[in-house]
C-alpha cells in the first residue's frame, strides 16, 4: 500500500485513473444526498428541457431530472459491477487455486469447463445467459459473472503452478502442510496483487457489459435508471437536438471504464514490470 501511495505522487496515469474513479464514487455515494430530486418523478410540463441551473443535466421525455437519474444509475451500475467483481474473484479465484494445487482429474475437468466457456465471446455469453434467465438485474449480473470467472481461474491456476515450484512451498509441502495451509500462508499472499489487478480490469468490463445489456434491453429494466438504458432512451432524440439524454450516461460509462483500465494497467506495471501481457478481458 505504501508503494502504491508513493507511486501516485509521480505517476500521472495512475493519479488520473484514481481521481476519475473517485469522482464517480463520490457522486454515487453522496450525490443523492446533495441532489434530492426524485429520479422517478414524472413532470410532463417540463419534459426535454436543456441543461440549466434547475436541471444541470436537463430533463428526459417525461420530465424526469437527468442528473438525479444519472446519480441513481451510477449507484446501480457500480453496485452491480462491484458485486460481479467480488463474485467472480471468489468463484474463479477459488477454483483456480484448487485446480493448480490439487491437479489431477479436478484440474482437467474444471479446465475443460472453463475452456468451453471461453469459446464464447464474453458479451455474447452474457447476452445468452440474460436471454435464458429473463430480463433483469439478476440475470444480467449472473451473465457477467459467468463471463468473468474463467479469466480469474486461468490467472490464479497459472500463478499456483508457478509458485508450487518454489523451494519454500515444496519444503512446506514435504513437511506435511495441508492444502489449506499452503494456500493461506504461502500462495494466497503472493497472488493478492495479481487478483487486485485483474479485479480492476473485470470491474471496467462489468460496467461496459452491463451498459451493453441495458442498451439492448436485456439488463436492468425501466423505470429503474441505468446508464445503458438511458442511452437507449436518448437515441430516439439524437437527431432532434436533445443531446444531453445520451451524452451524460455515456460520459459516465466512459469515465468509469477508462479509469478502471488505467488503474489496472498501471498496477500491473508497478507490481509486475517484467510482464508484457495485459491482465484483462
Amino acid at each position: 500500500m505504501r508503494r502504491l501511495i508513493a507511486q501516485l505522487a509521480h505517476d500521472w496515469e495512475l493519479l488520473l485513473g484514481v481521481v476519475l474513479f473517485g469522482l464517480i464514487v463520490l457522486l454515487a455515494v453522496f450525490g443523492g444526498w446533495l441532489w434530492r430530486e426524485d429520479p422517478l418523478r414524472v413532470d410532463i410540463l417540463n419534459s426535454l428541457l436543456p441543461p440549466d441551473l434547475a436541471h444541470p443535466m436537463g430533463t428526459d421525455d417525461v420530465g424526469r431530472d437527468v442528473l438525479a437519474r444519472f446519480i441513481r444509475g451510477a449507484q446501480v451500475s457500480m453496485g452491480v459491477a462491484i458485486s460481479v467483481t467480488i463474485a467472480g474473484t471468489l468463484i474463479g479465484g477459488t477454483l483456480g487455486l484448487l485446480a493448480g494445487l490439487i491437479g489431477g482429474w479436478f484440474d482437467v475437468v474444471v479446465s475443460r469447463i472453463m475452456d468451453a466457456i471461453l469459446a464464447f465471446p464474453p458479451l455474447i455469453l452474457a447476452m445468452a445467459v440474460a436471454i435464458g434467465l429473463g430480463q433483469g438485474i439478476v440475470s444480467a449480473g449472473i451473465g457477467v459473472i459467468l463471463a468473468a470467472i474463467p479469466w480469474y481461474f486461468r490467472l490464479l491456476r497459472s500463478e499456483v503452478l508457478r509458485l508450487r515450484t518454489l523451494m519454500y512451498v515444496e519444503s512446506a509441502q514435504a513437511l506435511g502442510a495441508s492444502s489449506f495451509r499452503l494456500i493461506r500462508l504461502h500462495i494466497l499472499p503472493q497472488t493478492t496483487s495479481t487478483i487486485f489487478i485483474q479485479a480492476s480490469s473485470v470491474f471496467g468490463f462489468s460496467i461496459l457489459t452491463l451498459a451493453a445489456l441495458g442498451f439492448v434491453g436485456l439488463g436492468i429494466q425501466p423505470p429503474t435508471p441505468e446508464w445503458g438504458t438511458m442511452i437507449t432512451e436518448g437515441l430516439a432524440y439524437a437527431l432532434t437536438g436533445q443531446w444531453w439524454l445520451g451524452f451524460f450516461p455515456g460520459l459516465g460509462i466512459f469515465i468509469l471504464a477508462v479509469s478502471a483500465n488505467l488503474i489496472a494497467d498501471r498496477l500491473r506495471d508497478i507490481y509486475d514490470p517484467k510482464s508484457g501481457a495485459r491482465l484483462s478481458i
